[in-house]
């Protein structure tokens, strides 16, 4: 582990010193991920992107990548776009980026299944905003707005998210 890294613990996703309280999927955490398990995959994830909602905040890094009416991120196993962002229309299983809720207002993107996705080993995982405190994920990780802000201008192309 390194200094860079987002580390999952007991605690709350510790960073740069910090710990930051959090929520998990649904089904905890898991070695074997699959496809609507709601569970957290177990590992060490790179953060590869970062997606935000230009009308509702900032850009945050020069390297975020803003999120338009349409964006989408497929989660059909069986689509060969599986476990990527599309656009609509998109006539496959997929989830909409841009939600009515702030959920996704901003959104680290790990490596979990990508880029060469693995059909059923299951979509996106992401470091989002959570609904609530305590409140579970679909298996992504969630943080309080404003703890995800302090997060994303700091991370760098070797942070990780770390799932022990």
């Amino acid at each position: 582990m390194t200094p860079w890294d987002l580390v999952l613990t007991k605690r709350g996703l510790r960073f740069r010193g910090r710990y930051l309280p959090c929520t998990i999927g649904r089904g905890g955490l898991s070695g074997h991920k699959r496809e609507g398990d709601g569970a957290t995959p177990r590992g060490a994830h790179r953060i590869v992107g970062m997606l935000y909602r230009p009308d509702r905040l900032a850009r945050p890094t020069d390297w975020a990548v803003p999120i338009r009416p349409g964006d989408l991120w497929s989660d059909d196993p069986v689509h060969e776009d599986y476990n990527l962002m599309v656009r609509a229309p998109y006539p496959y299983g997929h989830e909409r980026l841009r939600r009515p809720d702030p959920l996704y207002d901003l959104v680290l993107l790990t490596d979990w299944n990508w880029p060469k996705a693995v059909p059923g080993r299951g979509s996106a995982i992401f470091i989002h905003q959570w609904r609530r405190p305590g409140f579970p994920t679909e298996g992504c990780v969630a943080l309080h707005r404003d703890h995800l802000a302090w997060v994303a201008p700091r991370i760098t192309f070797q942070t990780r998210l770390i799932v022990i």
